[in-house]
């Protein structure tokens, strides 16, 4: 997604672009993830909270930009997003939000009821973004690939990266199994396995995977039109009557598969918010591997040591919803334009190769 994004906005200025994918175009986390965006489900810091804001207003373009040009309809509903107060101590946390952001509302507990008649009454109100909505991760990482090649960009699937070109502190381009590739520029955006990436070019990054476990179910109707954001669980209603319900967090581990744990911890916190879920027919389950950074917001700008090489990667839960603005960000850092030191990979520990200097 995130690679894909950055392609298509430096093909959009004219760029030469090559993208590089281990596997298919969306294979891992990308086309495993719900497709949420909300602002407002964790992220409260203020540069990092603008940033989700500006790329999440810039879906509704997007989605008709892809369209004409990929054919692609990724399924963007602006349908809006309830975050579900628990307890006092919840109340009290989401009513902050309240004097952070001027696109949401508090809902009492009759409120909600009134909006989402499906929901349990176990609830103290909720906080309402409703600018927030959902994509179809999957068909959103596929329209911007093709779209990024209908604009002119090479993309080479199945090709695996052996190493990087290195030479005088710059980077100068890739080798895989079969060819050599020269570039004035290199971009990693290879989500949880950022890190190992850069470990070819001798550089640290202190970030980890996290493991998130998911399932659909079908329905006769849908009960819902909103997305249910509670503590460890969420709920999105998608086209064709189905809610997918997510997600589980197993940090420190690359480990696809699902658990039956897992899955049952994520199905009774989902029945108890929604209870005629229950009545829903299974659909299927599906995990996926996310990359969590030591400071909690994501790395987009130049790597430490070598000129010409940069990372746009550390996205944990909201790739989706940033991708969009990470594509600009990234072509922006590439023309030499300025942006938020927030967002720099100043937490990398540099371990040079060879005694090379900084870039």
């Amino acid at each position: 997604m995130i690679g894909c994004s950055i392609a298509y906005q430096l093909a959009k200025r004219s760029k030469k672009v090559l993208l590089v994918e281990k596997n298919r175009i969306g294979n891992k986390a990308s086309s495993a993830a719900a497709g949420m965006l909300g602002v407002h489900t964790e992220l409260e810091n203020g540069g990092l909270l603008q940033a989700a804001m500006k790329s999440r207003d810039m879906f509704p373009s997007l989605s008709e930009e892809l369209k004409e040009i990929s054919g692609i309809d990724f399924e963007f509903s602006q349908n809006g997003m309830i975050k579900l107060a628990a307890s006092e101590s919840d109340v009290n946390n989401l009513q902050h939000v309240l004097s952070l952001s001027n696109d949401v509302e508090w809902l009492t507990d009759k409120e909600v009821t009134m909006l989402e008649p499906g929901l349990s009454e176990r609830n103290l109100g909720g906080l309402y973004a409703y600018k927030d909505g959902n994509v179809c991760a999957g068909k959103l990482t596929l329209a911007l690939a093709k779209s990024a090649v209908r604009l002119g960009s090479d993309l080479k699937e199945f090709t695996p990266l052996l190493s990087f070109i290195l030479e005088g502190g710059r980077c100068k381009g890739i080798r895989t199994h079969n060819e050599t590739y020269y570039a004035n520029e290199v971009i990693i955006a290879g989500g949880a396995w950022s890190s190992q990436i850069l470990n070819y070019a001798g550089v640290e990054l202190p970030d980890y995977p996290v493991k998130g476990e998911c399932f659909s179910v079908m329905l006769e109707r849908q009960i819902i039109n909103r997305t249910i954001f509670t503590d460890g669980c969420y709920l999105v209603p998608k086209r064709g009557d189905r809610i997918l319900v997510g997600a589980t967090e197993h940090p420190h581990t690359f480990d696809e598969s699902n658990s039956v744990a897992g899955i049952n911890l994520l199905m009774n916190k989902a029945i108890e918010i929604l209870p005629d879920l229950a009545n829903g027919r299974w659909e299927k389950a599906w995990a996926g591997v996310r990359p969590k950074t030591a400071g909690g917001h994501p790395h987009i700008g130049r790597v430490r040591g070598y000129r010409g090489l940069s990372i746009a990667s550390g996205h944990y839960r909201n790739g989706i919803l940033l991708a969009p603005i990470t594509g600009v960000l990234m072509a922006d850092v590439l023309e030499g334009k300025e942006i938020d030191p927030m967002f720099e990979p100043g937490d990398m520990e540099e371990r040079m190769m060879n005694g090379e200097g900084k870039g």
